[in-house]
């Protein structure tokens, strides 16, 4: 088995990282038990670009149960926990290309061991899996059956081949599944995000602008749990109807050209390109700290800030760089732009993961049960599979709901009744 991870001697606090996040992850776990008794992926290659995290580890694992010839890739090259790899290879038996702070070289090394694979089925965070498939090996991209894309970022690059008619093979949008975005996007982003940021500066939220780019489940996350800490959270948004509900959720509205002078932090999580720029820049306060939590590393034009900057001194904190402008003034980039709640925390916690790997794995065979019938386009998680979930995840946390009556269902049904 081919790998390249950092160190395999780290295994061991990798499987006990990988054992922790399992024991959170109920629902996961029934469909492992399932796949190791199915074998839905049996004489399936996977080749899968994610972060390689320990709940990235057991989505992997049970991949593997299921039959699967799995191949794993860092989707970015700074969240990646090396012991997770290690302990993938050595005690899982899993192939996996991941190295914590990997040049652009090594990533795309990895990348490219991830298509030599040779796979059936990809799974994406971002679609840079799908997007050299179409560009530079589309030869591998005719065995394809389908793919999975897990990232609000990814799904826009997929509609967009889509609509270009560029797609080779069919996608299935699982970021967009309402037991992802509505749990994984909000909730888990919200946190972990205000966690790497705490862990690599030492931020107190209360009291201090924080101002969120992007009013979408990543925003509205990210905007909650700051106000919840006690910080006064200014939203931008180019959305009317997105900052009308951001407004009535209670926060302040406004312009980065507005809001760029009175922010003490950033965070930007729109999926776009350059939100911060440099006519942002020379209006930030000294000590701004500027962060991203969108998939690439983009949203803060970051060229344009070194080439206003009079010094950069890189790693004042870990995962902290100092850029001093004209007149003094500091800007503090952390994470250099990458993902902040994987660079410097441990991602979203293992609870909420466990409806979004649980939806991704039912969504990968769904995708091979519908080998040839799905066409070369984008499409949703079918409903059974989030509502499977959803009552799973219900029952794994003691919680029971209504039922609808014989009358309730014959009212809903009918139109015959009325005032």
């Amino acid at each position: 088995m081919k790998y390249h991870v950092k160190n395999l001697k780290l295994a061991g606090g990798g499987k006990k990282r990988i054992l922790w996040a399992d024991a959170d992850m109920p629902v996961l776990q029934q469909v492992r038990e399932r796949f190791k008794k199915n074998k839905p992926f049996k004489g399936m290659r996977m080749s899968a670009c994610l972060h390689v995290t320990a709940e990235t580890a057991n989505l992997a694992r049970t991949l593997k149960e299921g039959g699967a010839d799995l191949l794993l890739c860092a989707s970015n090259p700074l969240s990646t926990q090396d012991d997770v790899a290690a302990s993938l290879v050595k005690d899982f038996g899993i192939a996996v290309h991941a190295i914590k702070g990997e040049t652009n070289a090594i990533f795309y090394k990895h990348l490219t061991a991830a298509i030599d694979h040779k796979p059936n089925v990809t799974m994406d965070d971002g679609a840079d899996l799908v997007n050299t498939l179409h560009t530079k090996r589309r030869k591998e991209a005719a065995n394809i059956i389908g793919s999975m894309e897990e990232t609000t970022t990814g799904v826009i690059r997929l509609r967009s081949m889509e609509k270009e008619g560029r797609l080779m093979f069919p996608v299935i949008a699982v970021n967009d599944a309402a037991t992802k975005n509505l749990f994984d996007n909000r909730y888990g982003t919200g946190q972990s995000t205000m966690d790497g940021i705490i862990r690599a500066t030492d931020f107190l939220m209360a009291g201090q602008r924080v101002v969120i780019a992007g009013y979408g489940w990543c925003g509205r996350g990210c905007a909650m749990r700051a106000r919840g800490m006690g910080a006064n959270v200014i939203v931008t948004e180019i959305d009317n109807i997105k900052a009308i509900e951001a407004a009535m959720d209670g926060f302040l509205v406004m312009p980065m050209a507005h809001a760029a002078p009175l922010g003490d932090l950033f965070v930007t999580l729109t999926g776009n390109k350059h939100v911060l720029r440099p006519e942002h820049f020379r209006k930030m306060k000294d000590g701004a700290i500027v962060c991203n939590s969108g998939h690439f590393d983009v949203e803060i034009d970051i060229p344009g800030l070194r080439k206003l900057s009079k010094k950069v001194r890189i790693g004042v904190r870990n995962f902290v760089d100092e850029y001093t402008l004209a007149g003094g003034r500091r800007i503090y980039l952390l994470a250099e732009g990458r993902l902040i709640n994987l660079s410097a925390a441990e991602g979203h916690p293992a609870s909420v993961m466990d409806m979004s790997f649980s939806t991704q794995a039912l969504a990968s065979e769904y995708c091979i049960k519908q080998r040839g019938k799905l066409a070369n386009a984008v499409h949703d998680v079918p409903d059974q599979i989030e509502q499977t979930v959803a009552k799973l995840k219900l029952k794994s946390m003691g919680l029971t709901i209504d039922k609808l009556t014989p009358e309730q269902v014959k009212y809903l049904a009918s139109s015959t009744e009325g005032t």
